[in-house]
């Protein structure tokens, strides 16, 4: 149940959109993640958004969006200047979130099933410029630099440096880590009428600018092929990444959940300095707007978690490694597609996902 509005001002559009579903779902599915006061509006998801086409008489582009969820928030304000379609395309971007940090920190309950708050949410500022490369007919590549500030909050909203267990949080000790990234993405897609193949490929590197700022390199890819069987779809992915250099507990890989691997709470399985997950997907339509589908899922961090400072996933009982499999319904509307799944893991606890599917993504 929601509400969503379109309003247009003088060549600028605003889309408001606000949604009161999630409310029955975090009722259903999740556990309280903060101490907040509960008010009725912290039960609201919803989203503002506003366009601008032609900001300065130049045909230079301006968005502005807002996203609420229950427990995290997120700004972006993008600015595109037009260029030659031969010439890199750039974007200049502010950008501000908080959420919940559950992935490394979270605390697995009822057998690794769920997560529940490890008492770390991130708010994080970043200001950079991205550079969209022209595409050729199968690669595209985007190439960015940006400053970001991270800086962890307790349930309440303060600063805070070390985690419930007095270990730090920050690669810097201190209540924020400063870095500037240079981040190189890849793509590549292939499709035919009966499969297809997509790889991306991302590559991060610290820049030390100061002394105290971050130096690291990150990469992580992702691999998926599609194929037609009959009636039937089979899809299968592979996501891998390591980070060496400085590194701060909330940039570990985390395993486990929706997109990772089901059966599991986020970052249930593990989290460490490197991971590799597999899925697959069999799919089978039972009309246009209805498939049933089964699932395996396997993940590993590689026997790297000891790495991680403060060794957050050892000391929270996380395997490093686990399966999950199961059965669901991906449902297709107007409003996009839906997916429940019903998923058991390792540990034979089951577990029950509702969200929007995205393996193949």
């Amino acid at each position: 149940m929601g509400a969503q509005k379109s309003i247009h001002a003088g060549k600028a559009k605003i889309d408001v959109n606000v949604d009161f579903t999630h409310k029955l779902c975090a009722s259903l599915m999740l556990p309280p993640l903060s101490n907040g006061s509960g008010s009725p509006l912290s039960l609201i998801i919803g989203s503002l958004c506003i366009k601008h086409p032609n900001l300065f008489g130049g045909s230079e582009k301006l968005d502005v969006s807002w996203d609420k969820g229950l427990y995290d928030s997120n700004v972006l304000m993008a600015y595109r200047r037009p260029r030659p379609e031969w010439l890199a395309q750039q974007s200049f971007v502010v950008q501000h979130s908080i959420s919940p940090e559950i992935g490394v920190h979270g605390i697995p309950m009822d057998n690794f099933s769920r997560s529940g708050s490890g008492g770390v949410n991130l708010s994080r500022l970043s200001v950079g410029m991205d550079l969209n490369e022209p595409a050729s007919s199968k690669w595209s590549s985007t190439t960015s630099i940006k400053f970001e500030h991270v800086r962890p909050l307790n349930d309440n909203g303060q600063s805070m440096s070390r985690d419930l267990d007095g270990f730090p949080v920050t690669c810097s000790g201190s209540p924020h880590d400063s870095m500037v990234i240079l981040k190189q993405e890849s793509r590549y897609a292939k499709a035919n009428d009966h499969s297809f193949f997509h790889f991306s490929l991302q590559i991060e590197q610290g820049i030390p600018v100061l002394s105290k700022w971050l130096i690291f390199n990150k990469f992580k890819f992702v691999a998926s092929k599609g194929v037609k069987l009959g009636p039937a779809f089979l899809l299968t992915r592979m996501t891998g990444g390591s980070i060496v250099g400085d590194m701060a507990p909330y940039q570990a890989f985390a395993i486990g959940g929706l997109g990772s691997v089901r059966g599991y709470g986020e970052g249930a399985v593990g989290s460490g300095r490197s991971c590799l997950v597999a899925n697959s997907e069999l799919t089978l339509p039972f009309n246009k707007m209805l498939e049933g589908a089964v699932f395996l899922d396997c993940g590993t961090d590689l026997g790297s978690a000891h790495h991680v400072p403060g060794n957050p996933a050892l000391r929270q009982g996380k395997p490093g490694s686990g399966v999950g499999l199961g059965y669901g319904l991906r449902f297709k509307s107007q409003f996009g597609h839906f997916v429940v799944d019903y998923a058991i893991n390792a540990c034979q606890q089951k577990t029950v996902y509702f969200g929007i599917s995205n393996l193949a993504s």
